[in-house]
């Protein structure tokens, strides 16, 4: 199992909550999202490491920027 939080800017609600879990959750391997707009971080869990790439990818499909921590 692995976790890895992720800086995200730009999300201001619940909707771009959504959208962030969405699209992250598309990625092969991702058991779970968990978004907090409020600080602005996204945690991805899955089997295995997943490409930061990837996530950032999925991320700026939902709308939004996966920044520096």
């Amino acid at each position: 199992m692995s976790t890895t939080d992720y800086a995200v800017r730009g999300m201001t609600c619940g909707h771009c909550a959504t959208a962030v879990t969405e699209e992250v959750s598309k990625i092969a391997g991702v058991t779970g999202v968990q978004v907090d707009v409020a600080a602005g971080r996204v945690t991805v869990e899955s089997d295995q490491p997943v490409p930061a790439d990837a996530v950032a990818a999925a991320v700026d499909e939902a709308g939004y920027e996966v920044v520096p921590a």
